[in-house]
């Protein structure tokens, strides 16, 4: 359970509750564990009178018409007094029956007499069939013996179960008590054996074995009671002992332990006398021990009653005492930790984000007028509130110092990342001179690939100015085609060749957005690249829609899980603080802040098959139509349908164009014949320029498939080499095409010095090697 959520006053009454509520439980455990042997007590008399009394009488019963049973069995006649007995006992046994199914015998009894009472009703349940068995004559002496026998048996285990007294000495008594009727009942089996033999004049195989063994078990059962008796009982039972009829039994048991079979000078009416006697005496000394047992326990229940009336109300009391004391001293250490949690809140919710965010507008903060000093008294409470006032101080004058030190780190960034802007354009103006001075392709491709990583590297030193608040220098005066765009992304990332671009429809960019675009773009399709397998391609694609324009990157990698998937889209929406303990996730902090600047929102989404796509929705305060690519005089500025002036989008080149040869350079023509290129999804052709010096796109018709340049009969093999210096020469002839045309737009009636005729559209011929783009023409 959690209790650190609950209020102060909830937790000192759960401290006073705590202790107040054990002592309860332990009052009332200790007056439920005193009661209950009081009760025990009291509840023997009712158990003496609902079941030792009936239930011995049954035993009484059972055993007279046990021996009658035996008799007749051992005859050839019927005994009219068998049938006599028999309904004696069954008045005996209805009797028990009755007691046992009252509600005074069963709520005295615990849950070990409860089942023994129901062992004893199902035993003499069998009492009728056992009849039955007898009169049938289907059963022999010993089985008649065992029949009345069990039932008897059941009869002492339920005595022996309500020998369960809280005092030892009154249930040792008990014990002994029931030990003794058990005693009894071994000299009622040796009647009943001894009297079935008379009637048939002899032992039955076994029974005289049986009939010593009941004699010795009886003998010592009698000892181990006696021994267990008080000092008085144990007396009484001696003298008992020393009678006549006991000293007599006992002799002719000796005879028939000593004798092999039946004794032939047997004193039958000897052993019928003195056996009477013997078990009459036993059994009025059993009552008579019982009755004392009761007696005594009714004084000791008493005084249990009283002693434990006596502790419950001192128990009481002395709950009632805690619980005024607790209240009291609770209450008064309530208000005064409110108070202290007063002044917190008030600092932590209002004071504390007031002076930082006076401190981020720039303002003086009183560190002594924002955390005065609050009086709390003198103890452990008025100890905690001085110590709460040092915090105050400590924690205004921190926010004060944070801030301060937020600002120059923040300006340590800027003027490390600017620093760094300038060596890395330093770096392109010395590639872009080394770069025209060299005609050996290879170092040309080398210096190509340095160029790549320097505009990488350029793009990383601006992840630092947007860090740090500040806007990056690169812009644009007019809009750029979105398809340049994305191509312009396309050529800040390492895995540049494992891009596509897909159908895009046309559109233009404004160009104070641009950069920002072109560096959001980059970063998403780095990470496109990055998290997904070498193998695999990532496409870009872009289309209108009512809101603006939308592109979507799409990689074939692993995609998200759900949780990092929400985790960064919300960085994304919301442009956090950029936090530099989650620097791995570095290029979402860029795209949502470069996304917060213009209002632009990006999506990240799986993937259908797999993978994730980005979708970046540009407002269409920032998107301007593509028009029509035709002469840039007073026309291009005409209003449309709509009386609104279409902005100039800017088209960068994307054909290369050849530069003229030098002397003694020429390079020999390629003696493998291309095939025209054939537009295919998601791209152009290439016409030749218009008046305004720039190239006209010429619309696909129908879906082609993505344009590949089918060379006819080309060579089997070509060295990597080859194809690094053509690819490279291909793409710096590219962007060379991009300058080109944008000089003829500023100067359309100067000649371009290195001009030369475009060849036939959809045609392909061999050039000498373009010269490569310079870092002026990249951010052009």
């Amino acid at each position: 359970m959690n209790t650190r959520d609950w209020p102060i006053r909830a937790k000192l009454t759960a401290l006073v509750i705590g202790p107040v509520t054990a002592l309860l439980a332990l009052w009332i455990f200790a007056t439920t564990l005193t009661f209950g042997p009081a009760l025990d007590l009291l509840a023997a008399r009712t158990l003496l009178y609902d079941l030792g009394r009936p239930g011995e009488a049954v035993v009484a019963e059972l055993q007279r018409e046990r021996r009658l049973s035996v008799v007749q069995l051992a005859g050839d006649t019927t005994l009219p007094a068998l049938n006599e007995q028999r309904l004696r006992t069954d008045r005996a046994v209805a009797e028990l029956r009755r007691r046992v199914a009252g509600d005074a015998l069963r709520d005295a009894a615990d849950d070990l007499l409860d089942n023994r009472l129901d062992q004893l009703v199902a035993a003499l349940d069998a009492l009728p069939a056992g009849r039955g068995f007898i009169d049938g004559r289907k059963v022999d002496l010993s089985g008649a013996v065992g029949l009345y026998s069990g039932m008897i048996s059941s009869a002492f285990q339920a005595f022996s179960a309500m020998a369960t007294l809280p005092d030892d000495e009154l249930n040792r008594e008990a014990l002994a008590l029931t030990a003794l009727g058990r005693s009894r009942e071994l000299l009622g089996q040796t009647d009943a054996l001894l009297a079935g033999a008379l009637t048939a004049g002899r032992f039955a195989e076994g029974e005289h074995d049986q009939l010593v063994r009941t004699i010795d078990n009886q003998r010592f059962l009698t000892e181990t009671a006696v021994a267990d008796l008080p000092a008085a009982e144990r007396t009484a039972y001696r003298q008992l002992t020393e009678g006549e009829a006991f000293v007599r039994l006992s002799a002719l048991q000796d005879a028939l332990i000593r004798a092999d079979g039946l004794p032939p000078r047997l004193d039958v009416r000897s052993w019928e006398t003195s056996q009477a006697a013997v078990q009459q005496g036993l059994r009025e000394f059993e009552l008579s021990g019982a009755d004392k047992l009761a007696e005594r326990s009714v004084p000791m229940a008493v005084g249990i009653l009283v002693r434990l009336a006596a502790a419950g109300v001192l128990g009481l009391l002395a709950i009632v005492v805690c619980v005024l004391v607790a209240l009291r001293v609770g209450r008064s250490l309530a208000g005064r930790l409110t108070g202290v949690r007063t002044a917190a809140l008030e600092m932590a919710e209002h004071r504390l984000p007031d002076v930082v965010a006076r401190l981020r507008r720039g303002e003086e903060v009183d560190v002594a007028r924002e955390a005065p000093e609050l009086d709390h008294g003198g103890d452990e409470i008025g100890q905690v509130g001085h110590a709460f006032n040092q915090v105050r101080r400590t924690a205004v004058q921190a926010a004060v110092d944070e801030v301060t030190l937020r600002r120059g780190l923040n300006d340590v960034f800027l003027n490390i990342a600017r620093r760094s802007q300038g060596l890395v354009h330093r770096q392109l103006a010395l590639l872009d001179r080394l770069e025209r001075r060299t005609e050996d392709p290879d170092e040309l491709a080398g210096l190509f690939q340095v160029d790549h990583l320097a505009t990488r590297l350029r793009r990383h030193a601006e992840d630092l100015v947007i860090l740090a608040g500040a806007v990056p220098g690169r812009g644009w005066r007019n809009p750029v085609a979105a398809v340049d765009v994305i191509r312009g992304a396309i050529s800040e990332v390492e895995s540049y060749d494992r891009v596509d671009i897909g159908t895009v429809q046309p559109a233009g960019v404004l160009g104070r957005a641009v950069g920002d675009v072109i560096h959001l773009l980059a970063e998403l399709i780095e990470n496109a690249t990055v998290f997904s397998p070498p193998g695999t391609r990532v496409d870009v694609s872009g289309q209108a829609v009512p809101n603006g324009y939308a592109l979507e990157i799409t990689d074939r990698g692993l995609g998200m899980s759900p949780r990092v998937l929400e985790d960064a889209n919300r960085k994304l929406a919301r442009s956090p603080e950029f936090d530099p303990a989650d620097s791995a996730r570095l290029g979402h902090f860029v795209v949502g802040r470069l996304a917060a600047r213009h209002g632009v929102r990006v999506q990240l989404r799986p993937a259908i098959p797999g993978g994730t796509t980005a979708v970046v929705l540009i407002p269409a305060d920032l998107v301007t139509e593509e028009p029509a690519v035709g002469p840039t005089g007073p026309e291009a500025g005409a209003t449309t349908g709509d009386d609104r002036r279409m902005a100039k989008v800017t088209r960068l080149n994307t054909l290369p164009r050849p530069r003229a040869t030098r002397p003694g350079r020429e390079r020999p023509e390629s003696p493998t014949p291309v095939v025209p290129f054939v537009a295919g999804r998601g791209s152009s052709v290439e016409a030749a320029p218009d008046g305004d010096g720039l190239p006209r796109r010429v619309r696909r018709r129908g879906s082609a498939a993505r344009p590949r340049p089918v060379v006819a009969d080309a060579p089997t093999h070509r060295p990597p080499e080859e194809v690094r210096r053509t690819m490279s020469a291909l793409q710096a002839g590219t962007a060379r095409g991009r300058l080109d045309g944008a000089r003829a737009i500023a100067n359309p009636t100067e000649p371009t010095a290195d001009a030369a005729p475009e060849p036939a559209a959809g045609f392909a011929s061999p050039a000498p090697a373009p010269e490569p783009l310079t870092a002026t023409e990249r951010d052009a």
